[in-house]
């Protein structure tokens, strides 16, 4: 087991299942507060993780304002998310830390991942896959909190080969959680996910560093793709899924259930009062990124396009009910 109770009690309570813990991937403008609980009520993983958020701008006199609903949990949220951060500075990760700690949360991921340009040029993210060093010292700055500090990552920047070097070197840290998206930074999503590799990778773990659990991601749609890819590569702790949210709300349903429209427009409905609440407290929020849910629940539906491009117009949540109203009255 890892030196971290918190993980430790994840992955005890999966194990006593005889089945991998599930993680809901952070994913940026979506796995807020909000969208959590919609999922929390759909079907829940063990786990989930918050948006990715800048270490500078959590303590930052200017910037820290607008991590306030990237950072909010709300009380009905059990287990509390990890806080997934993303930046390049030791000192800016030490000082983060100490602040997410304070603020309630039991765990901290970095993002040594992410593939946005944006991040890259800031040195952060899948960046950090080519400067050992600077992702050293971002892993020793977030340990400066009494926090267990995970990685989420790629195998390699440019070149699959990287992941022969850049794995054993994370694993050498001691990270207490390990999550690799099987892809490099170049493939993006473009590529199918190299499942081939992941024997090697529990190998690797299981040499230098058999405490650390080992987390898969990438093109896992559901609870038993994931549960099936686990069962062919022994050895493999957790299963993480980003993506195949969007087509199933309820990927993480250990038994598949048949659910309507009706069921599907009750949960947006129940997104839309969420979102409601999360704005009247005064929490910055932006109905854009609202719209990017619409499809999860409009899905397989009769003339499911012109639903969506009609939920697409919509500038308000009243404006979407008024929709869904229709929608079930025709049905």
């Amino acid at each position: 087991m890892t030196q971290s109770a918190y993980w430790n009690r994840i992955a005890a309570q999966a194990q006593a299942e005889d089945r991998p813990f599930f993680s809901l991937a952070p994913m940026e403008a979506v796995t807020g507060s909000v969208f959590r609980r919609v999922v929390m009520r759909a079907a829940a993983p063990d786990n989930f993780y918050t948006e990715f958020t800048n270490a500078l701008s959590i303590t930052h006199p200017k910037a820290k304002v607008t991590t306030r609903g990237r950072l909010y949990i709300d009380p009905s949220e059990t287990p509390k998310p990890i806080v997934q951060l993303w930046g390049n500075s030791g000192e800016d990760f030490a000082k983060a830390a100490k602040e997410v700690q304070r603020q309630g949360y039991e765990a901290i991921d970095i993002n040594m991942g992410c593939p946005d340009m944006a991040v890259i040029k800031n040195h952060s993210g899948s960046d950090l896959i080519r400067h050992f060093d600077t992702a050293k010292a971002v892993i020793d700055g977030a340990r400066q909190a009494d926090l267990p500090v995970s990685v989420k990552t790629r195998l390699g920047f440019d070149h699959l080969e990287e992941y022969e070097t850049w794995i054993p070197f994370l694993l050498k840290q001691q990270v207490p959680v390990l999550t690799v998206h099987v892809r490099t930074r170049a493939e993006m999503s473009k590529v199918p996910a190299h499942y081939d590799l992941i024997d090697q990778l529990v190998q690797m773990r299981d040499t230098l560093a058999p405490d650390t659990l080992l987390q898969i991601n990438g093109d896992i749609p559901d609870y038993q793709a994931g549960i099936k890819l686990a069962t062919e590569h022994p050895g493999v702790d957790g299963i993480m899924i980003g993506r195949g949210i969007f087509t199933n709300p309820y990927a993480f349903e250990k038994v598949p259930q048949v659910h309507t429209s009706h069921d599907l427009l009750e949960l947006l409905r129940y997104q839309l009062d969420l979102y409601d609440q999360f704005v009247a407290m005064g929490i910055q929020g932006h109905f854009a990124p609202l719209q990017r849910f619409f499809k999860i629940y409009v899905r397989g539906m009769r003339g499911a396009a012109e639903i969506r491009n009609a939920l697409m117009q919509t500038q308000t949540t009243a404006e979407v009910r008024t929709i869904i109203d229709q929608l079930e009255a025709e049905n």
